[in-house]
């Protein structure tokens, strides 16, 4: 027990103490999962809005398949990643692999249908209320779309934070492509599990105490967000 009290209280000593490596760490984590994220967004924010909308042959196995892609496993997104850039792989000739690079790629696969699922929902249930409008008014899709994208765009935030939570907290897809390379591809996911694997509790509650404040904070910003919109919505 008293082993326990004192990695959490060098832990706490960690963190507040600004630690080179641990800032690193962080700094890496926060680069490659908002790229992710600003990647996922324009890539979901788009199909999610265009399925939404639009009536095409194929809606129906659209939609199923963003569904089912959001419990993609970051283990089998992780080694596809690897395979694809690999030197025997299709996009080997670029060096990607073991690089921050090759994470993001992961981290992008992995919550675009995230993003792209929850806010053609989002997306689909406003539409449906100005259908009738935007038909009156020969409304062109593409207009349609950027009018309800901006008129859910408290709500699409909210599923950007949830991308960015998910992101955040991949560990499995980056170990496999980025191979937790000290200096190099270490985030804080990494780092936890391999300082735990040698003993290092302090520098591992650290990287958790910081993954925890950055969790809460995504949580509080998406309450926010959606007090807003309600806000909004019944002014």
């Amino acid at each position: 027990m008293h082993d326990f009290a004192e990695a959490f209280r060098l832990a706490f000593a960690l963190a507040a103490s600004g630690d080179a490596d641990l800032i690193e760490i962080i700094a890496l984590s926060l680069q490659v999962s908002l790229t992710a994220l600003l990647a996922s967004s324009v890539i979901g924010f788009g199909l999610g809005t265009l399925v939404a909308v639009a009536r095409f042959p194929g809606r129906g196995a659209a939609i199923v398949a963003f569904n089912t892609l959001m419990g993609l496993p970051p283990v089998v997104v992780g080694l596809l990643v690897y395979l694809m850039l690999s030197r025997a792989g299709p996009l080997g000739v670029f060096g990607l692999l073991y690089t921050p690079a090759a994470m993001i790629i992961a981290q992008t696969i992995l919550i675009t249908p995230i993003i792209a699922a929850l806010s053609r929902q989002i997306v689909e249930d406003l539409f449906l209320e100005y259908d009738e409008l935007f038909r009156s008014m020969s409304v062109p899709t593409h207009q349609a779309m950027a009018a309800v994208l901006w008129d859910a765009r408290f709500s699409l935030v909210t599923v950007a934070l949830a991308g960015f939570g998910r992101a955040i907290a991949e560990v499995g897809a980056v170990m496999i492509v980025g191979g937790n390379i000290d200096h190099l591809t270490r985030v804080m996911t990494t780092a936890i599990a391999l300082e735990t694997s040698k003993g290092d509790l302090a520098l591992a509650l650290a990287l958790g105490i910081v993954l925890l404040v950055i969790s809460m904070t995504v949580n509080a910003m998406a309450l926010s967000l959606r007090t807003t919109a309600a806000r909004q919505a019944y002014a």
